[in-house]
């Protein structure tokens, strides 16, 4: 190190043009520098989505999701397999482990699809890969209104005019379309004139088929050495090319058309979903997802920029109005994480200012940070990390000078104590060679405790490695500049005149320190003793902190899911959402209801009919009339729509939160869930139950629901095998018109570029009842037709709603959200409760998911963590003192600092959190820190030959101003994100009370007892060898 800091001032000049060099590519990688507002946390998965609309959720489980689970398993790298299969879809979530590419996974996953698809019986579906999107992919949804244009009018300019062009746009893979009528051609054929007609159902069915294509002829060869292709135009076109169709004769012989037996118009599809607004009704949606590793900020400005020029193309009157925009969340929480960095530099400068009593000093200090944060810049682009509340808002600005409050400070002192005969380089350069070595094993040790950080992996991975990654960017940089350019910067401030050595405060804090000192140093082992007690204390209170993953960061709105009875119709749906609208309106902190019923398109969770997202948008809490908390309005939302829209259930989280805890664990939109296995779908629905019950009257439960399984009605047409044959028929000519009922899709109708289904249904009276079904005539070769009813049995029955398998199980869920208290102790209570009260039968059991399996697995990993980077502490100042002593007497440090961290948290009602334990870690590096410093120079007096007393009283004295320096910046840089309540802030809290509230105590550790212990085991020493 000493050779370093000689050759940095030595070549003073390369010195400040690699300085230079680093602003420049800092400036460049900022511009270039993603920004999102939280880390992507989604999980490594593919999904593997297949639509079969004929299928019950059974015949979906048997014939679709478990040949694609079988299929998949296997595969290199799967950590887990989920399925749910419902009416007519199925959806598999695939999940790898981490460290594999998410490209390279797809690919595994389409070479298995093949196999998936040939054990898949014909004719029922066909599986595909989702898009390649994240939990945070939805990052603009609009709605098309306006032009008095009709739903199905603005479906299909949204369908063809705006989503293809949107998908065009860079680093959008997919828009989901969400609302409005799905246009079709559609056959409506009337039962009755088809048997007056004697036509049957398969013949209309075949006609069509038949009378909708083109051909080609090759090509006739002319005279002159000329040929024309020849083409044959049968392309249906209109809706008068259907009614024009001939599907049979009369007796007469006059031909019988597709007017005769039905009617031609433009008709919806049936729909599994829907979108509202605001109680007024059906709006049309569409949702820009985002493709994985791209710059949500950026990629949005495009979309705004493609929607507006889009807009200018449409019909008149129509218009694209956005009501979710994801960079509204990227700029709040960046705003308060530039905000609460500000703030923390602008403290660290003061400190400086009051401590080294010189702007210059002070100066040059805080030129460190703008530097390493440029370096970090560099390295985040380099690394694909972006900006974001973890990334940039975890940064203590008082780390990243603490080497350099060091040097300078010890560069400051030398220089006025420098003779008139020596040369103001030679006295930087010896001093700082003095603290070289300190300052590179403090620095070190925190760079080394970020360093087991890295090794947290899953959801905790995703959010704490790359703020650790960004540190140890900075601080390397920050390493560099206290060893090469801090001297240089001194030399050339200070060549020529020199500041008095303490300002009028220092004097002031050192003439309080010295007798308190004197005191502690008298009676080391009370002294001792009192720190052992108050680390005591803080362990026995851990257990009342309780446990949380991470705290919740409030997004700026509120996502509101509601579950009704199954069963639900779309129009029932429609109504009672209108009516939850209205009530969430009234509020005066809303700005906006949106809901969305049942699935789109393209669903990353399948959602039923029965179940709705309303996304509630906030006015800025500045704006809010009333003082109330989040937490207060989703209590009052709860009552008014317990009150005024009563028959449902209501669930309350937020829009991304939503969206992550159904990706990083499928199937589950709560806190935490007991995930309950086995394989009677009976025995799981009724444990269920007992399990819900239970859970209900465990304090800190809200919104606790077991997954609804059962209860679906069904109208079930079971062919009799027999009768059929009786009659000659097959059983696809039943099947056609079951499928009939809800439309059957016999081609598709071109209109330019835009492509429509043809379908055929039956008339609307012909299916209005039970009854009026069984009458349905299905019509034979001979020209009979049969009743319905005379070839199946038509039976009303209750069946499964839908059925969710996991690790090759099936799974029921009884999920929670937890309020007013952590989840660790809530979920320790309710183990007991279920253990007590509900008994499980042999081959059933519960696992606990969500924040839980979450917490439980990076408290894991931190219990191999901490260690490690306790042990690489000692080793580090094992090697800088080459002995065993001192090294133990710093690492004293350690405890008190746990002490004030836990402490803190106590004081202000914070439970333990991932959070909260990176905290722990970067606090254990900045507390050892000034240990080391201290005693290496009370070491150095020790060698220089004065007697223990001396070495350890002027040691500590000379040394206060910089422990004080680096453990007020330190923590002063935290004091922002500590006290902030603005949006993004409630991650950062935890994180900066615990090294505030460490660094209190463990200065005070440093100050009082390491000199004590110190004297204490050098006089113990020399006694012996006295």
């Amino acid at each position: 190190m000493q050779r370093l800091v000689a050759l940095a001032l030595e070549f003073r000049f390369v010195v400040l043009l690699a300085t230079l060099l680093v602003v420049v590519l800092g400036v460049f990688s900022l511009q270039r520098l993603p920004i999102e507002g939280v880390p992507d946390i989604t999980p490594n998965q593919v999904l593997v989505l297949t639509r079969a609309p004929s299928l019950s959720p059974p015949e979906v489980e048997k014939y679709i999701s478990f040949p694609v689970e079988w299929s998949m398993s296997g595969l290199p790298g799967i950590t887990n397999i989920y399925s749910l299969s419902k009416q007519g879809f199925s959806y598999v979530a695939i999940y790898f482990r981490e460290d594999m590419d998410i490209y390279f996974c797809r690919r595994l996953v389409m070479e298995r699809l093949a196999q998936a698809r040939a054990l898949i019986p014909p004719g029922m579906g066909s599986p595909e890969m989702g898009p390649i999107s994240t939990g945070l992919g939805e990052i603009y949804q609009f709605k098309v209104t306006g032009g008095g244009l009709s739903n199905m009018e603005l479906r299909s300019i949204l369908d063809w005019d705006i989503a293809p062009k949107l998908r065009s746009v860079p680093g959008i893979v997919e828009v989901n379309v969400h609302g409005g009528e799905l246009k079709t051609y559609e056959v409506q054929v009337d039962s009755d004139r088809m048997t007056a007609y004697r036509i049957p159902l398969s013949t209309i069915i075949r006609a069509l088929g038949e009378s909708n294509g083109n051909a080609g002829g090759a090509y006739l060869e002319r005279p002159g050495q000329q040929q024309s292709l020849i083409r044959g135009e049968g392309l249906i076109s209109s809706l008068e090319d259907i009614e024009k169709i001939v599907v049979g004769v009369s007796d007469s012989g006059t031909p019988i058309t597709i007017r005769n037996v039905a009617q031609v118009r433009f008709a919806p599809m049936v729909r599994q979903g829907l979108a509202s607004q605001d109680g007024n009704g059906e709006i049309v949606i569409g949702v820009a997802m985002l493709l994985i590793g791209e710059n949500a900020r950026i990629v949005v400005d495009r979309v705004k920029a493609e929607l507006r020029e889009i807009e200018q193309s449409l019909p008149a009157g129509v218009r694209i109005e956005p009501y979710y925009d994801r960079t509204d969340l990227v700029r709040r929480t960046i705003r308060t994480v530039t905000k609460n960095l500000v703030e923390g530099g602008l403290a660290v400068i003061a400190v400086l200012l009051l401590l080294l009593g010189t702007l210059k000093g002070g100066g040059i200090v805080a030129a460190a940070i703008p530097l390493s944060m440029l370096f970090a810049f560099t390295g985040m682009v380099q690394a694909g990390i972006s900006g974001n509340l973890m990334s940039l808002g975890a940064i203590d600005f008082g780390l990243l000078v603490d080497g350099s409050v060091v040097m300078v400070e010890n560069i400051l002192r030398r220089l006025g104590q420098r003779k008139p005969t020596e040369s103001a380089l030679e006295v930087v350069r010896r001093a700082a060679q003095e603290v070289a070595r300190p300052v590179f094993f403090g620095v070190t040790i925190i760079f080394l405790v970020y360093v087991p950080i890295l090794m947290l992996q899953g959801t905790e991975g995703k959010m704490f490695r790359p703020m650790a990654t960004t540190v140890l960017f900075a601080l390397g940089a920050s390493l560099v500049i206290a060893l090469t350019l801090m001297p240089v910067l001194s030399w050339l401030a200070f060549r020529k005149r020199v500041p008095q050595e303490h300002t009028w405060l220092m004097r002031g804090i050192g003439a309080a320190y010295s007798p308190v000192l004197q005191r502690a140093m008298r009676r080391p082992l009370v002294t001792f003793g009192v720190a052992t007690l108050l680390f005591l204390a803080s362990l026995s209170v851990i257990p009342f902190l309780g446990a949380e993953f991470i705290p919740r960061l409030d997004e700026g709105s509120i996502l509101v899911t509601t579950f009704r009875l199954p069963g639900t119709s779309l129009t029932e749906s429609l109504r009672a959402n209108g009516v939850v609208e209205r009530v969430l309106l009234r509020f005066p902190e809303v700005t906006t209801v949106v809901t969305r019923t049942g699935s789109p398109e393209i669903a990353a969770e399948p959602m039923g009919i029965e179940e709705n997202d309303s996304y509630v948008m906030l006015k800025p809490i500045a704006e809010w009339p009333s003082k109330r908390t989040k937490e207060e309005l989703v209590a009052a939302m709860e009552e008014a729509l317990e009150k005024e829209a009563p028959g449902a259930f209501y669930s309350f989280t937020q829009p991304i939160e939503m969206l992550m805890q159904t990706l990083m664990e499928a199937g589950l939109r709560t806190d935490i869930a007991a995930k309950l296995y086995g394989e009677d779908m009976d025995v799981l629905n009724q444990k269920a139950g007992e399990i819900e019950a239970v859970l209900q009257k465990v304090r800190g439960a809200a919104d606790t629901r077991a997954e609804r399984v059962a209860g679906l009605p069904y109208l079930r047409i079971h062919i009799r095998r027999d009768a059929i044959a009786r009659h000659g028929l097959n059983a696809s000519d039943v099947l056609d018109s079951v499928e009939a009922m809800g439309g059957k899709v016999v081609g598709q109708v071109i209109e330019g570029n835009k492509r429509f289904f043809l379908q055929v249904r039956f008339d609307s009276h012909d299916r209005a009842t039970t009854e009026t079904i069984k009458n349905i005539k299905v019509g034979d070769r001979e020209g009979h037709f049969i009743p319905l009813s005379q070839l199946a049995d038509v039976i009303e029955e209750e069946g499964p709603l839908q059925i969710g398998r996991e690790k090759i199980h099936r799974r029921i869920t009884v999920a929670t959200n937890v309020r007013g208290r952590d989840i660790a102790s809530f979920v320790a209570e309710a183990r007991q409760a279920i253990a007590a009260q509900v008994n499980l039968p042999e081959g059933y059991w519960i696992e606990w998911g969500g924040q839980f399996q979450q917490l439980e697995s990076a408290r894991a990993r931190l219990l191999v963590a901490v260690p490690v980077t306790l042990l690489l502490i000692f080793v580090l100042l094992y090697f800088n003192f080459n002995s065993v002593r001192p090294a133990l007497l710093i690492f004293l440090n350690v405890p008190l600092a746990t002490t004030g961290g836990v402490l803190a948290l106590l004081a202000r009602g914070m439970p333990f959190s991932i959070s909260a334990g990176v905290g722990f870690i970067a606090l254990f590096g900045v507390a050892v820190l000034n240990g080391v410093v201290l005693v290496t120079y009370i070491s150095q007096l020790r060698q220089e030959g004065l007697p223990v007393d001396q070495a350890v009283t002027r040691g500590a004295i000379t040394r206060l101003r910089p422990v004080l320096m680096t453990a007020l910046v330190a923590s002063l840089g935290f004091v922002p994100m500590a006290i902030s309540t603005a949006p993004g802030a409630e991650v950062q809290r935890p994180l900066a009370t615990v090294v505030i509230g460490g660094l209190v105590t463990s200065t005070l550790l440093t100050l009082l007892v390491i000199p004590s212990i110190y004297r204490w085991f050098e006089g113990k020493r020399a006694e012996a060898e006295l």
